[in-house]
């Protein structure tokens, strides 16, 4: 088993300060635990500045006894990871890694580990496609924390080969591996204590929560650009109470990119969406508030909608909360949450790819649209489904019980699955098994039939890069319904919303989308496909087409935002 291991990371000992991004907070977590639970003799920090080793290591673990001694080295020196065997970057970006590695004669002097924390930017996926012209080996690797990442970027990787053989007549093929290793938490962080009671009752006194009051929690970036839209999450905590008959409170915690403006949208966006509901906004940037926060929620909820997500850390830390999660079906939240277990998963929905779509990324590409613009407009047409989310929530509400039961499995799953005492190991078993390919010199990978032609598979359709992150794909024969409460005066009030109007001009205009309501409250449940035939689409002047392109993001607005329901 590999005894050291060399990290290149260029802001170690730095520590995390105030609004920190999640893969900060994921890498940070990891070298903790690699320092903690790895059973290393020595960790090298290879960074520009040559950090002291005790600044380092106080920074990721305070005083907290550990027997793995902490190095520093600077960077570009080799000697550090020729010692090790294994150089690992807490991001995706191995290719320079892999260039200097070359460059110093050391190609199969060590193995070269990177993270992937996302795939959503096109540049990103450039420089992971990038790894199949670098010179890296096949006894690198790129971690996919979920399932859903793993596919896509196998995938990603067989258009490139293919494209490649195609390009130049070959027919070898190099890749690094792409195994699947989670991200964890500390679950004795989260584990109960004897001043939890005190910390659940005394942010309830200070937010007004009633003993019988139900409080719902919602905690990440309050960005609707990169994380989720929260009139979601909004409309479902708003019909569950209702149709549960308690008293509800709703509390995001976090902190929001733009302070002012995105706040101001929040609140009004839940007035609108959630009126019976107690709204309440939480500084994620207040540790000791936040850790209140877990104590005095009664059900975590995350309905995501973005392609930005790949594992999601807040819900298993609700999980080592002992809350029971509400979740939507999606990517890495599908890895680490069993529907009905430890909480529910909610059915998504996201389009096909279209003409409009691919335009989306060329105006990406051009940067005519930057990349929050480029995955919110994604988001904002991804649907997760309001009704079951309401009504898992209702039975949650309705039922302490099975609060209490669910939050129970979801604390065991994560000490036997997702602690970073059982992650952290891991990640050395896998610079083990690196080693050992790298001693045996593993040969290439017999070649793949050649395609001579496809998308770039870095730049491809978002509709189809990620069609495997929702429950199910939105296609002609889908069945569209009408919510049966529908109230065209509470929807007119929709569009006074600034999160609801945002990307409008991807959506049809007005008086089609009210053809598309009046169709299905006309003639009842049908088809995407015979609701496409039910309103023109004919050439018009392109500045205002309402082509059936805009129409699938019309109707994918409408199932998100509770007007339409699918099957």
């Amino acid at each position: 088993m590999v005894k050291r291991l060399s990290i290149f990371s260029p802001s170690v000992g730095s520590g995390l300060g105030k609004n920190v991004f999640g893969k900060d907070v994921a890498n940070h977590a990891l070298f903790r635990s690699l320092l903690l639970y790895g059973g290393l003799d020595q960790l090298d920090f290879l960074n520009p500045n040559i950090a002291p080793a005790d600044k380092i290591k106080a920074s990721l673990i305070g005083d907290t006894p550990c027997q793995t001694r902490v190095a520093s080295f600077g960077y570009p020196s080799t000697d550090s990871p020729r010692q090790s065997g294994t150089l690992m970057r807490g991001t995706a970006d191995i290719i320079n890694l892999s260039w200097d590695r070359r460059r110093k004669h050391a190609t199969s002097a060590y193995s070269i580990i990177g993270l992937i924390h996302t795939v959503a930017p096109p540049s990103i996926r450039d420089y992971i496609g990038q790894a199949l012209v670098a010179p890296v080996m096949p006894w690198d690797a790129l971690i996919c924390t979920s399932p859903s990442i793993q596919t896509a970027m196998g995938t990603m990787f067989e258009e490139w080969h293919d494209y490649l053989g195609a390009r130049f007549n070959g027919t070898a093929k190099s890749a690094p591996l792409l195994p699947l290793v989670p991200l964890g938490v500390e679950a004795h962080d989260f584990a109960p204590t004897p001043s939890t009671p005190h910390d659940r009752a005394s942010l309830r006194q200070e937010l007004k929560i009633g003993a019988d009051d139900i409080l719902v929690l919602w905690v990440g970036r309050l960005s609707f650009y990169e994380k989720a839209f929260p009139q979601p999450m909004m409309l479902a905590i708003q019909a569950a109470a209702k149709s549960s008959g308690k008293r509800v409170h709703f509390a995001m915690a976090g902190w929001f990119p733009d302070e002012k403006g995105d706040e101001k949208n929040y609140r009004h966006a839940a007035k609108v969406y959630a009126p019976d509901v107690i709204f309440h906004i939480i500084d994620g940037n207040d540790k000791p508030r936040l850790r209140r926060a877990w104590a005095a929620a009664d059900v975590f909820i995350s309905l995501v909608d973005n392609i930005q997500e790949t594992f999601g850390i807040t819900p298993i830390e609700a999980m080592a909360s002992g809350l029971p999660v509400v979740v939507s079906d999606w990517d890495g939240y599908r890895y680490t949450v069993r529907d009905g277990q430890d909480g529910f998963l909610i059915p998504t929905l996201m389009g096909s790819p279209s003409d409009l779509t691919d335009e989306l990324v060329t105006q990406h590409i051009f940067m005519v649209k930057s990349y929050q613009q480029y995955v919110g407009i994604v988001a904002q047409h991804t649907a997760v489904h309001i009704g079951i989310a309401a009504a898992r929530l209702a039975d949650l509400f309705n039922s302490p019980s099975l609060r209490k039961q669910m939050g129970e499995a979801g604390r065991k799953r994560i000490l036997d699955t997702f602690d970073w005492r059982v992650v952290a190991p891991q990640y050395i078993e896998l610079a083990t098994h690196l080693a050992e390919v790298r001693a045996a010199g593993v040969t290439q990978a017999p070649a793949a039939p050649i395609l001579l032609s496809g998308p770039n598979p870095s730049r491809s359709d978002p509709f189809a890069a990620f069609a495997n992150f929702p429950t199910a794909l939105l296609t002609p024969d889908t069945l569209i319904t009408l919510d049966p409460g529908f109230d065209e005066s509470a929807f007119e009030a929709f569009g006074t919303v600034a999160l609801t109007s945002f990307a409008g001009n991807w959506r049809a205009n007005k008086e089609t989308t009210l053809a598309l309501i009046a169709a299905l409250r006309n003639q009842g449940p049908m088809t995407f496909a015979s609701l496409c035939g039910s309103v023109p689409t004919g050439p018009v002047p392109t500045n205002v087409a309402i082509t059936r392109d805009r129409v699938q993001l019309t109707v994918l607005w409408l199932a998100k935002m509770g007007v339409l329901t699918w099957a």
